[in-house]
């Protein structure tokens, strides 16, 4: 039998793990990415005359084939994030227009942004905040004994 016609086995026993790894172009695409975007809500901001907000681009992620780019956004204060990202979200095709003017020189073609409410300030200020309470069981280990599940 030919080796083209031989069939694959598949061992159900063993079950393998693949990370997809960023390539170095896709981390280079993102963090053009990254910077344009920031300046271009900046600037959006000062002319909106948004003011005592804070909006920053904590990550970007690409796609392999560099067609869509999620877009991660800490927005401070957070009773104005809901808001802010719908205000962004329908603002997506104008931010894409700007970047794309602003990287006609290093990209053929924009990838469609995708925004999302990056959180993990929130939940990094809520562990601290129950870290710093009097019933620590990191500074009290009796604490554990009435937390455990019996």
């Amino acid at each position: 039998m030919p080796a083209i016609l031989r069939p694959f086995l598949i061992i159900p026993q063993e079950i393998y793990y693949f990370y997809l790894v960023e390539s170095q172009r896709q981390s280079k695409i993102a963090s053009l990415i990254q910077r344009d975007i920031a300046d271009v809500l900046q600037g959006a901001a000062r002319q909106g005359g948004i003011q005592g907000v804070i909006i920053s681009v904590t990550q970007v992620k690409v796609t392999v084939d560099l067609s869509i780019a999620k877009v991660y956004l800490s927005i401070f204060p957070i009773k104005l994030a809901k808001d802010l990202m719908k205000g962004i979200i329908s603002n997506s095709p104008s931010i894409r227009h700007e970047l794309a003017k602003r990287t006609r020189n290093q990209l053929r073609r924009t990838p469609e942004l995708l925004f999302y409410l990056d959180d993990s300030l929130d939940y990094i200020d809520g562990i601290d905040r129950s870290l710093n309470q009097p019933e620590n069981p990191i500074k009290n280990p009796e604490l554990l004994k009435k937390r455990k599940k019996i």
